[in-house]
Parts: C-alpha cells; sequence; structure tokens
C-alpha cells in the first residue's frame, strides 16, 4: 500500500501526503504502479470529456479533458517531454544530451515539440466518434504506461542516482509489482470496443524504435525519457485509434 500511495503522491499532485507518510525507499518503486495510476489520471480524463462534452462543443470538451489531466499531474510528463526534445534536438552527444536535459530552463526544441504534441493529440482526439473518445482516453493512458514501465527491464538508469532530478532510481519489479503492473495495464482493455484493438500495436512498435534510439545515444534512461516515452506512446496509441476508426 505504501508503494501505491508513493506512486500516486509521485504521479498527481492529489494531496495524499496527507493520508500519511511513506519512507522514501518506496519511491524507487512507483513505476510498478505507474499503470495503476493510469487509472486515475486517464480515468478523470475521460470523466471530463463526458462532463464537458454534455456542456460544449467536442474541440472544447477535448481541450478541457486535456487540461483535466495536466492540472492532475502538474505537466509531469510533459515537462519531461520537452526536456527530451531539447536533449536530443541539440546534443551531440551522450554527456551533451544529458546536460541539457538536466537543465531547468525550456529551448527551442522542447517549445516546439510541446506545440506539436498538442496539435496532433487534440486533431486525432477530435477526429474520433465522440462515444469512444472517453474509453481511448482511459485505456491508452493505462495500457501506455504498462507498456513504459518495460523500461526498466531492458535498460539501466543514465545517470548516477546523485544527479538524478528526483533523487532517486527506480528499481526492476518484483513477481508481484508484475502481476499488479500487468493487471492495471490490461484490465481496462476490457472497456475498449474490439474493433479498436489493433491500436495497441501502434505504442508498442514506437516503444521498440524509441527504446533503441535511447540505448543507442544515452546507453539507458532518465526519467525525462520515461515521461516523454509514454506521451509519445499514448500519441501513437490515439493514432491507432483513428486508424481503425476510419480504415476497418
Amino acid at each position: 500500500m505504501n508503494n501505491l500511495l508513493a506512486a500516486l503522491m509521485f504521479f498527481t499532485r492529489l494531496p495524499f501526503w496527507r493520508i500519511c507518510t511513506v519512507p522514501s525507499e518506496c519511491f524507487r518503486h512507483v513505476v510498478s504502479y505507474w499503470s495503476l495510476c493510469g487509472w486515475l489520471t486517464g480515468g478523470v480524463m475521460a470523466l471530463s470529456f463526458w462532463v464537458f462534452s454534455t456542456w460544449f462543443p467536442l474541440p472544447v470538451a477535448v481541450l478541457l479533458a486535456l487540461c483535466a489531466r495536466l492540472f492532475l499531474t502538474g505537466a509531469l510528463h510533459e515537462d519531461g517531454l520537452a526536456d527530451f526534445f531539447d536533449g536530443f534536438g541539440g546534443g551531440r552527444d551522450r554527456e551533451g544530451i544529458l546536460r541539457i536535459m538536466k537543465d531547468s530552463h525550456i529551448g527551442s526544441y522542447g517549445v516546439l515539440g510541446l506545440i506539436l504534441y498538442y496539435l496532433l493529440s487534440f486533431s486525432l482526439l477530435v477526429s474520433l466518434p465522440v462515444s469512444v473518445i472517453p474509453w481511448v482516453l482511459c485505456v491508452a493512458d493505462s495500457f501506455c504506461k504498462f507498456v513504459c514501465s518495460f523500461m526498466l527491464l531492458f535498460l539501466p538508469y543514465a545517470r548516477k542516482e546523485e544527479e538524478s532530478k528526483a533523487k532517486v532510481v527506480y528499481t526492476r519489479m518484483s513477481l508481484s509489482e508484475w502481476i499488479a503492473n500487468i493487471a492495471g495495464g490490461l484490465l481496462p482493455l476490457l472497456l475498449l470496443p474490439l474493433s479498436y484493438w489493433g491500436m495497441l500495436c501502434f505504442p508498442c512498435v514506437l516503444f521498440i524504435g524509441l527504446g533503441w534510439l535511447l540505448k543507442r545515444r544515452l546507453g539507458g534512461y532518465t526519467g525525462d525519457c520515461c515521461g516523454a516515452l509514454f506521451l509519445l506512446c499514448e500519441l501513437a496509441c490515439w493514432m491507432g485509434a483513428v486508424v481503425m476508426a476510419y480504415n476497418f
């Protein structure tokens, strides 16, 4: 329970710290419960869209749903995405990429990356049938976090622990944590119409490609890479949903 609470404290801005204080060691296990946190963040997006779509036009409802998760997470993953674009856009070698990613200032690559990310996200979501959007939002969030958690299995951490922004390095998952992670990522699929299950291939393929890039350029991953990987895989999932909606 402490590990799950640590994950909720880490990945959201809700005051779970009022419930209890968890040992610092628990924050090493937060990725094990990342997909379960997706039930909350994806569920908030889905519920927000459902509510707002009864009051506002579709484009407004989509934007407000995206904003709801931004407020819930404090733009945690978006910060990682901006750093990822800055690092890989401006860094010429491993040391340069890591140095730029650690810089708290956002550069031109980060700004352009976030603009393009949200333009694509908005365009894809408004292209989907209204009745499917809540289920796609809910499922893609938790499933893509589950997919990205495999980064811990294939790559080491690219920095020293004391150089980490969060001052913590994630640990490999135990058997019980893998069971929780798998359940968190796969159970929401029961909400998704079978005709849309093909969209799940898109984030898996992108994860393999980006994982290869991280191994080649960094020899590992960072927290920023995890956040960026999740958002890009989720974007690929939404892209797959549009492909399923119009071609199958």
